[in-house]
C-alpha cells in the first residue's frame, strides 16, 4: 500500500524534534551534527533566536495578505538586497525553481522589448541543476530527470561548463541569454573557472544577450561573499536567489538590473504567496544577521579551515575519499566507494550530509559553524571511513 506521503522522497529512518545550531536532536534523544542544513537552506541554524523571534512576532500581526496590497516587510528586504547587490529591483518569489522559472521570463520579456522577439533560447551547462518544474527539467538536461516526463521544453541549449568556445559557438540569432551556476553543487561541487564567467560577460556584451546566474545555493553568503559572482568581478543582467535567503522558511527572490526589471509591468508575472510578510520577516532576520560586522568573514575564514581539514582528511583516508574541492561553507568530498555508503557511515557517526553527482559527499553546514564544529564532523567522517575500510578489508578476506 502506498504511503500518505507520496514516495518521491528516499527518507532516511530518522525524525526531528528539535534543534539547536548546528546540532539536531530526535525524540528519543539522540544528537546528530547537521552538515546538510536541510540542503544548504538552514543558513543560521536551527533555533537561530533572532530569526526564531522575527517569525513568531510576524506571526501574530500577519502572516498573508497577497500582493494586491504594499508589504513593507517585502519592500524592507528588497531595499537591503539592492543596497548591497549590482541589482536594481527585486521579485520575491517561494522557491528556487520557481525564482529559475520567473528569471528565464524576464530575459525572454527583456529581449522581446527591445525588439527581438525572436530572442527566447537561453544556453544552460551540462551538470547545471536548476529545478524540478517542467522548464527548469529542460533547463538542467539531466536525462535521468527528464524520464517519464515527455518531450522536454523547448528553448534551452547546452554545453559543457567552463568551456567558453563551444559557449560562443552555441549562440544563434534565436538565442535570448545564458543561465549559469557559479559552483554547480547538484553535479558535484564543480566551480566555474574565473576565465569563463569573466568570458561569459564579454560574449554577452559582445551579441547583445543577457547573463544570468544561478545562485539559488551559492548566494546569501554560501561563498562568503553575499552572492558568489563578487569572487569574479563579473556584474550579471540578473540572478536567482532561495534556499538559504529564508534561513528554512520557504522563499525565492530574483534580482535584476533596472534595465530587465523595468520591462516587468503589472500582469506581466505574479506569485500568490511570494513575498508575504511572515517569509519577508524571516528574510530580513537573515538578511541582517549575514550583513553584520564579521558573519562574512567567519564563513570564509571556517570554510578555509574546513577545507584544509578535509583534504587532510582525503590524506588520510585514500581508499574512502579522492578529493576535497569546494569554497567558503559549500563543500564536496569526492569518493571512491558509492557515496551512500559513505553518506551511510556517516549517519551511524551521528552526522548529517548531503550526497551530489560524481560520486560526491556534500557538505553546507549552517553558515554560523564553528571550527570546533568543523573538526568533529572530519572526526566523525574519520570514524565513518574506519569502519568502511575495515568492511572492505573483510570482505576481501
Amino acid at each position: 500500500m502506498i504511503s500518505a506521503l507520496m514516495p518521491t522522497f528516499k527518507r532516511a529512518d530518522l525524525a526531528f524534534e528539535r534543534g539547536e545550531g548546528a546540532w539536531l536532536y530526535t525524540a528519543d534523544g539522540r544528537r546528530f551534527l547537521d552538515f546538510g542544513a536541510g540542503i544548504a537552506v538552514s543558513a543560521l541554524g536551527h533555533g537561530h533566536p533572532r530569526l526564531v523571534a522575527a517569525i513568531a512576532e510576524q506571526a501574530a500581526r500577519v502572516i498573508h495578505v497577497s500582493n494586491l496590497y504594499h508589504i513593507p516587510q517585502a519592500e524592507t528586504l528588497a531595499e537591503k538586497l539592492v543596497a548591497h547587490s549590482f541589482a536594481d529591483s527585486v521579485f520575491f518569489c517561494n522557491s528556487g525553481a520557481e525564482a529559475n522559472e520567473g528569471m528565464v521570463k524576464m530575459m525572454r520579456r527583456d529581449q522581446a522589448r527591445r525588439g527581438h522577439s525572436e530572442r527566447t533560447r537561453i544556453i544552460c551547462c551540462d551538470g547545471a541543476f536548476h529545478g524540478r518544474t517542467i522548464a527548469m527539467l529542460a533547463a538542467t538536461g539531466n536525462p535521468a530527470y527528464l524520464d517519464g516526463f515527455g518531450e522536454p521544453a523547448p528553448g534551452f541549449d547546452h554545453v559543457p561548463f567552463n568551456n567558453l568556445n563551444m559557449l560562443r559557438a552555441a549562440i544563434t540569432p534565436e538565442t535570448a541569454g545564458v543561465m549559469v551556476e557559479l559552483i554547480q553543487g547538484e553535479s558535484g561541487i564543480k566551480q566555474a573557472d574565473a576565465h569563463f564567467i569573466r568570458g561569459l560577460r564579454q560574449v554577452c556584451d559582445e551579441f547583445g544577450l543577457l547573463l544570468a546566474f544561478d545562485e539559488v545555493q551559492t548566494g546569501m553568503g554560501r561563498t562568503g561573499k553575499l552572492f558568489a559572482h563578487e569572487w569574479y568581478d563579473v556584474k550579471p543582467d540578473i540572478i536567482s536567489v532561495a534556499k538559504g535567503i529564508g534561513g528554512g522558511f520557504p522563499m525565492g527572490a530574483i534580482l535584476a538590473t533596472e534595465e530587465v526589471a523595468s520591462h516587468m509591468t503589472p500582469g506581466s508575472h505574479g506569485s500568490t504567496f511570494g513575498g508575504n510578510p511572515l517569509a519577508c520577516a524571516a528574510g530580513n532576520a537573515v538578511i541582517d544577521a549575514i550583513l553584520a560586522p564579521g558573519f562574512l568573514e567567519h564563513v570564509q575564514t571556517t570554510g578555509a579551515a574546513f577545507g584544509e581539514m578535509l583534504s587532510l582528511l582525503a590524506k588520510d583516508w585514500p581508499e574512502i575519499f579522492e578529493l576535497a574541492r569546494g569554497r567558503g561553507l559549500i563543500w564536496g568530498l569526492r569518493c571512491k566507494p558509492p557515496v551512500g555508503e559513505v553518506l551511510n557511515a556517516a549517519l551511524h557517526e551521528g552526522l548529517l550530509c548531503v550526497t551530489a553527482g560524481d560520486n560526491v559527499l556534500r557538505l553546507v553546514p549552517p553558515l554560523n559553524v564553528t571550527n570546533e564544529e568543523c573538526r568533529e564532523a572530519c572526526l566523525r567522517l574519520s570514524r565513518a571511513a574506519q569502519k568502511l575500510t575495515d568492511a572492505m578489508k573483510g570482505a576481501s578476506e
